[in-house]
């Protein structure tokens, strides 16, 4: 058996509360060891609630679980549960994380009347024709023209950003910003990309190298295209 003063471990921060949960520890063993821990804390009424964040480690929790926690924590205690941090995540959620960070790659032209949306990170290899739409959760790469529209970061991901060889939108959209087409006729030399500018809180179209220091993550998509 674990030794129960290794079961858990509360520490203080500026933010509240941090307990951590032993996670080769039985459920049942660690609420009898974090009830007696709380028994010894007898907070008064006039003190505030005290926010907790409860560290599960390599430990699953259900719903029920969360609850029975949330219940002996916030029994008689000025504390209340701000999150569960897990290392473990259910299937489906592993699936939809997997479908959210996918990169779609796909060779056709979107034409006028025509929906193309994806779940990801899209890379269009063909123009995006005027009256064409091309919405995805994650960035648009787009090896050929946009000009029609283009919505990026669907879910409200406003650090996605849309990028395309010749940029001559009628409308890009990034989460939750709407930009209209730009007033100025491309090169059509340099690739281009459309993202949110929080200072100017508008999207901005700039060349494509200022990714690399707006967007640093972006890196993760070249990556995932040399790894497949």
């Amino acid at each position: 058996m674990i030794d129960k003063k290794q079961m858990i471990i509360i520490k203080g921060t500026k933010d509240g509360l941090t307990l951590f949960i032993e996670d080769q520890a039985s459920f049942e063993e660690v609420m009898d060891e974090l009830s007696d821990k709380l028994a010894e804390n007898n907070p008064s009424h006039d003190e505030p609630v005290v926010s907790v964040t409860v560290k599960l480690g390599n430990r699953y929790l259900n719903d029920k679980q969360k609850k029975q926690l949330s219940d002996l924590i916030g029994n008689k205690n000025r504390f209340s549960i701000q999150s569960f941090d897990s290392e473990v995540i259910r299937r489906d959620e592993a699936i939809t994380w997997k479908e959210d960070s996918e990169i779609k790659s796909i060779n056709r032209i979107v034409r006028s009347g025509q929906v193309l949306e994806v779940v990801g990170d899209l890379l269009l290899i063909g123009d995006v024709n005027p009256g064409g739409k091309v919405v995805t959760t994650g960035n648009i790469f787009i090896m050929g023209s946009l000009r029609g529209i283009a919505h990026a970061g669907l879910n409200g991901d406003r650090d996605a950003v849309i990028a395309a060889s010749y940029m001559k939108p009628s409308q890009l959209r990034i989460a939750d910003y709407i930009s209209r087409a730009p007033d100025y006729e491309s090169e059509g030399v340099y690739m281009e990309c459309g993202l949110i500018d929080e200072k100017q809180d508008k999207i901005v179209i700039d060349r494509l190298q200022v990714l690399s220091h707006k967007r640093k993550e972006i890196s993760g998509f070249e990556r995932r295209m040399q790894n497949g």
